[in-house]
């Protein structure tokens, strides 16, 4: 049965039916085709009935029965006609246009009829369920039984890392290739942030740990203040007021590992708005640790001179060639 929506496109004033063609097509393309078919078939005859009209205005001249208001009541009855006429037999254009036509819609044969199998809306999909195995259960253990065995595997690699290096040397390698990860969305360069986390630990000899000497994986002596939200260690440190060293008691963060401190490092200089212009300079490590020092990274005055001549060092130099060309 056809929408009755759809049924008011035959009166050639009201344009809701011509907006329903548009969501039957969605559903049914064979009469949406045939409706705007026959739709196309009465403008053409309404564009004869016009040529028609103007051969014959020439008798009509002087005519007191002609005016304008005459010429519009006849346009108007020109224009329903034509839609009758192509709702009836029609000229056959309309025939035509659907066997053309059809043939380019998915789904329907040349002669506009629907082709068997063919899936048109989600309901045509059949929805069914396949029987559940009886072996699912001992699977579903065999797959649990694989990812604890990942979550351990990872566990122990990410155990690999030691918590005390034994050279400057062993501290580069260990640390280089994690600084390459962090630097590929960072662009800090990775030899900065290894010569800065060397200035900070003493390569690595006198790692920041808690009161019962549990690790704290901190490379850049980031404090934890109120912002922080994560574990913790206090010890007791030196910082210089007014060029002078005191000793002070101050907490520190504490992650999991390496890894964890290098993000958290560049989180930290990203989230303060007075390195920002620190981090204008990524591509300048020299540039990068002397504005480190001038925004107050460090009370340290000789801060950024430092890390400076720790990136000259041959050990870091070397070993960071040597990475970068293993990495190419």
């Amino acid at each position: 049965m056809q929408d009755y929506k759809v049924q008011q496109a035959q009166v050639y004033t009201d344009f809701n039916g011509l907006n329903a063609l548009k969501a039957q097509a969605r559903t049914d393309k064979q009469a949406a085709l045939r409706e705007v078919a026959r739709q196309f078939e009465s403008l053409f005859l309404s564009e004869m009935l016009k040529s028609m009209r103007k051969a014959g205005d020439v008798f009509a001249e002087g005519n007191y029965l002609n005016s304008n208001q005459s010429e519009l009541y006849r346009d108007m009855f020109d224009n329903q006609m034509s839609l009758t006429m192509a709702g009836g037999k029609g000229s056959g254009l309309a025939e035509a246009l659907v066997r053309q036509l059809s043939r380019q819609i998915p789904g329907m044969d040349g002669e506009g009829d629907r082709l068997a199998g063919h899936k048109a809306t989600l309901a045509d999909y059949d929805r069914s369920l396949p029987a559940l195995s009886i072996r699912l259960p001992e699977q579903v253990r065999e797959v649990t039984a694989m990812a604890d065995q990942v979550s351990t595997a990872a566990t122990e690699e990410a155990a690999v890392f030691p918590e005390r290096f034994e050279s400057p040397e062993h501290f580069v390698r260990e640390l280089l290739p994690v600084a390459q990860r962090i630097s590929r969305d960072s662009g800090i360069d990775p030899k900065l942030m290894v010569a800065q986390a060397a200035l900070e630990t003493g390569w690595g000899r006198h790692m920041i740990r808690g009161e019962q000497g549990e690790p704290s994986f901190n490379l850049f002596g980031i404090k934890a203040d109120r912002r922080w939200q994560g574990d913790a260690v206090s010890i007791t440190t030196t910082e210089y007021r007014e060029g002078l060293p005191m000793k002070e008691q101050a907490s520190f963060r504490a992650y999991p590992d390496y890894e964890a401190s290098f993000r958290d490092y560049v989180s930290f200089l990203e989230s303060n708005p007075r390195y920002r212009e620190v981090l204008a300079v990524a591509d300048q490590p020299e540039v990068f640790a002397e504005r480190l020092q001038q925004a107050g990274y460090a009370t340290d005055p000789e801060y950024g001179s430092k890390i400076r001549q720790i990136m000259g060092r041959d050990s870091l130099m070397t070993l960071s060639l040597g990475s970068e060309g293993m990495k190419e």
